[in-house]
């Protein structure tokens, strides 16, 4: 077993992991990345399609592409990389905090730092999680799945598909699927309005003309060796229609049914989650309430795009690098999610500094009011013209929005939506 010591350990190596690090190592904080796979760069080297970095290289570039931007910033940093290496334990609770990984490249490692950065994203919820009745034949597949049996192993899973759930991944597989010569017969959704990106839906539903079914529900998967069909009932005023339930043949069903924070390391380091996001409670330093132990990207909660992960994930490391040199969080009011709010990142926000907040809106909208407020009293008012549950929304508070409730007792922030 080999001993090793860092400043700071980001675990993931994706684009949130090696934009944490280049941050920790610009500050000159000695950082390892950690992780599983046999390389860096995490989903994007299976994501193909184009779409990526107009906000953090003001060009559209495919998934790969982005990757190897933010890799090749590593050379010369003196950032140490373990691929191919799993985190199987992690204590975090002194100030000195310890992990062990396990690798057939390295051996087991034993690795010790001050600082912890989690950065390590998020997986596909699959049928089990979403309870789909019926039969249990083959052809049934995460989008994701899809998605690296045609982009990386050269596989066409099936000829004739239909996605459940409108995620920005099963969007874009629906392109991908006619791309390489399959009839993509619909795109079943429970909700009464689509779950990805409104680009997405025009670029990769109306452009290959894809019929999108809003408010249904797939009751039941037809096949017994092979997928046959899926049976979709309509939602009516909330209830399930049975009666009016029809059936799309198909020999294949792709699955985009949300994603779900990677947080079993995080869980038995003793980090709190949010049961909103599934991510870890963060304050304003996006640290969680194991101190010195922070978090970024999808692994705190469901980004968009990832170039707001890149941005956030700087953040983090900027945070961990100050945490390093002594920095502590200042006196913070408490967010809370009000009205038509389904979550906010971070959970709090420092009173003398401010912070950015990331949130998800419950409702869609046009024309729609923002309100923080402080103690019921607003702080700060912004209007949107247009909001919808798949777009997150980002909004910065300056210490001048908050100065004036600086000496309130327990001061709580409420952001809501009317």
């Amino acid at each position: 077993m080999k001993d090793l010591y860092f400043d700071s350990i980001v675990i993931g190596g994706g684009a949130a992991g090696m934009a944490a690090a280049l941050e920790l190592a610009a500050s000159g904080f000695s950082c390892a990345i950690v992780e599983r796979e046999d390389g860096l760069g995490g989903i994007l080297t299976q994501c193909i399609h184009n779409g990526f970095g107009l906000i953090e290289f003001n060009e559209e570039l495919t998934g790969p592409e982005f990757a190897e931007r933010i890799e090749e910033k590593l050379a010369g940093t003196g950032i140490t990389t373990f691929t191919g290496a799993t985190v199987m334990e992690m204590d975090a609770r002194s100030e000195q905090k310890t992990m062990f990984c396990y690798s057939a490249r390295w051996g087991v490692l034993r690795l010790s730092s001050r600082a912890i950065i989690l950065a390590m994203g998020c997986r596909e919820r699959n049928r089990g999680n979403i309870r789909i009745p019926g039969d249990r034949p083959a052809g049934v597949y995460t989008a994701g799945l899809a998605q690296r049996l045609v982009n990386i192993e050269g596989f066409v899973p099936g000829k004739d598909i239909v996605i459940i759930g409108s995620g920005d991944i099963g969007l874009i597989m629906a392109r991908r699927m006619s791309w390489v010569g399959c009839k993509v017969h619909a795109v079943v959704e429970i909700l009464p309005y689509p779950s990805g990106l409104t680009r997405n839906i025009v670029q990769c539903l109306h452009d290959f003309g894809i019929p999108l079914y809003l408010s249904h529900l797939t009751t039941r998967i037809i096949g017994k060796g092979r997928v046959e069909g899926v049976e979709v009932s309509p939602i009516e005023n909330g209830a399930l229609q049975p009666e009016k339930a029809f059936t799309i043949p198909c020999d294949t069903v792709l699955l985009s049914v949300g994603l779900i924070p990677e947080n079993e390391l995080s869980r038995t380091a003793g980090v709190e989650l949010n049961p909103m996001t599934g991510g870890p409670m963060v304050d304003s330093m996006l640290m969680t309430n194991v101190p010195g132990v922070f978090a970024c990207g999808n692994v705190l909660h469901v980004h968009d795009l990832v170039d707001y992960v890149v941005e956030e994930s700087r953040r983090a490391g900027a945070f961990a690098a100050g945490w390093l040199r002594g920095m502590r969080p200042g006196k913070e009011a408490r967010i809370k999610a009000g009205a038509n709010v389904r979550y906010t990142a971070p959970v709090r926000v420092d009173l003398q500094s401010g912070a950015k907040i990331y949130l998800r809106t419950l409702i869609v909208k046009n024309d729609a009011v923002l309100d923080m407020k402080v103690n019921n009293r607003v702080v700060k008012s912004l209007r949107k013209t247009h909001i919808q549950p798949s777009e997150m929304i980002a909004l910065e508070l300056s210490p001048q929005d908050l100065h004036e409730v600086l000496d309130a007792p327990d001061p709580v922030l409420e952001i809501s939506i009317a």
